[in-house]
C-alpha cells in the first residue's frame, strides 16, 4: 500500500503517534501500576490486531515462528514493561529523548551481531549522543531530587530492545507482511499478558473509577499507540532501512516535549543541552 516515497510520510504519523505515547503511560500509571499498564497495553492491541488479521497468521511460514516470538519479547513484551517502571519516578518528556537513543543502539547491534558496517563518524555519534544522555540524567537528577533518575536505565534497556528488534525484523522477517508480524507478535504474548495482569492484583482495583479512567487512556495507546503504529513501524523497516526507521526518535521527543508542556512538565537548560547533543549523536551515528 506505501511504496518508498510514502517513507517521510509514514515517519511524520509514526512520530505523532509514539511522541504522545509517553503522556498516555503517565496518564495510565495514575490508576494502575506498571505491571498492569503494561499487561492491558498488550492485550489491548492484541483484541484489534486479531480481530482485524487473523488470517495473516496462516501467512508466517514456521520456520518463521521463532523470530516472531523474538521480536514479540524484545520490540514489545520488555519495554512496555521497563517504559512504565521508568514513568513511575522520570518525566515522560525525559524518557521520550532517552528513546531517541535508539538509532545509535541499532547500529551498535548492527555492527555486533549483525555484520552491518559503520564510518568512523557514526561511531563519534555515538560517544557524542551517550555524553548527552549522561549530561541530561545527571543534571536531572541534581535538579529533581524528588525524582529517581536511577530509573532511566530502564528506558536505555528499552532501547536496545527496540534496537534488537529493528535488527531481527530486518534480517529475518523481511519478506513477511507488517500485518503478520504484529498479529503473530501479539498472538504470543497474550497469555504471558493475562497472566501478569491476574497476579497484579487488577481483579481487585477494576471497579475503581480512577482504574477505568486509566484504562481508557491505555486501550488508545494500546490499540494506536501500539497495533497500528506497529504496523506503520514494520512497513518503513521494509521500504526503507533499519536505521531511516528509527530516526523517527528524532521527531518524538519534540511530540513528547509538547505534551510534557502542556502538563506542567519543565526540562532544566542543562537537560536542553543534554538533549541537544543526543539528537546530535543520534543524527551523525545514522549517517551512511
Amino acid at each position: 500500500m506505501f511504496t518508498k516515497d510514502n517513507k517521510w510520510l509514514l515517519l511524520i504519523i509514526l512520530s505523532l503517534i509514539w511522541g504522545s505515547s509517553f503522556i498516555l503511560i503517565k496518564r495510565g500509571l495514575v490508576g494502575l501500576t506498571p505491571f498492569q499498564v503494561g499487561s492491558l497495553r498488550i492485550l489491548f492491541t492484541a483484541v484489534f490486531l486479531l480481530l482485524i488479521g487473523f488470517k495473516s497468521l496462516a501467512k508466517i511460514p514456521h520456520h518463521q515462528w521463532k523470530y516472531i516470538a523474538m521480536t514479540a519479547f524484545f520490540g514489545t513484551f520488555l519495554p512496555v514493561f521497563l517504559f512504565a517502571y521508568a514513568q513511575t519516578q522520570i518525566n515522560s518528556s525525559v524518557s521520550a529523548i532517552l528513546n531517541s537513543l535508539t538509532p545509535m543502539n541499532t547500529l551498535l547491534i548492527g555492527i555486533s551481531a549483525f555484520g552491518l558496517t559503520f564510518k568512523r563518524g557514526q561511531i563519534i555519534g555515538i560517544f557524542i549522543g551517550l555524553f548527552g544522555s549522561v549530561l541530561l540524567v545527571y543534571n536531572g537528577a541534581i535538579n529533581h531530587p524528588d525524582q529517581n533518575y536511577y530509573y532511566a536505565i530502564f528506558i536505555i534497556i528499552a532501547s536496545v530492545c527496540y534496537a534488537t528488534n529493528v535488527n531481527l525484523i530486518n534480517k529475518y522477517l523481511s519478506d513477511l507482511s507488517p500485518m503478520s508480524i504484529s498479529v503473530g507478535n501479539f498472538a504470543i504474548m497474550t497469555i504471558p499478558a493475562i497472566l501478569v495482569l491476574s497476579f497484579s492484583g487488577f481483579s481487585e482495583t477494576v471497579h475503581l473509577a480512577k482504574t477505568q479512567n486509566s484504562m481508557i487512556y491505555i486501550s488508545i495507546l494500546g490499540i494506536v499507540g501500539t497495533g497500528i503504529a506497529n504496523l506503520i513501524f514494520f512497513r518503513l523497516i521494509q521500504i526503507s532501512s533499519p536505521v531511516f526507521a528509527t530516526s523517527v526518535t528524532y521527531l518524538i521527543p519534540i511530540v513528547a516535549f509538547s505534551w510534557g508542556l502542556l502538563d506542567n512538565e519543565m526540562l532544566t537548560p542543562i537537560q536542553f543541552l543534554g538533549a541537544f547533543i543526543i539528537l546530535v549523536g543520534v543524527y551523525m551515528a545514522s549517517r551512511k
